[in-house]
């Protein structure tokens, strides 16, 4: 039982998705607050800002997948709980 519950917390998509979304919004903030020389050395693209938005939604694509798609054992575990709560 305790090994099923690591395995689903140590899902990679939850640890890639996790990361993305950290990294995603530092970086997004970081692109917001580029001053002009930041702007100048990228020639006018808010670089920083675009590569936060789409590490962002990166994430937010794994987390959805996982939401979406759980593991094998997650899926058993609920059919075995809806089955013991029905009888």
């Amino acid at each position: 039982m305790a090994e099923r519950k690591l395995a689903r917390l140590f899902d990679v998509r939850r640890v890639i998705g996790g990361l993305f979304v950290v990294y995603g919004v530092i970086v997004t903030l970081i692109g917001v607050l580029d001053g002009p020389s930041e702007l100048e050395k990228a020639q006018g693209v808010r670089i920083n800002l675009w590569m936060g938005l789409g590490m962002l939604a990166l994430g937010l694509l794994m987390l959805l997948w996982l939401r979406l798609n759980p593991p094998p054992e997650a899926v058993e575990e609920d059919a075995a709980k809806e089955s013991d709560q029905a009888a």
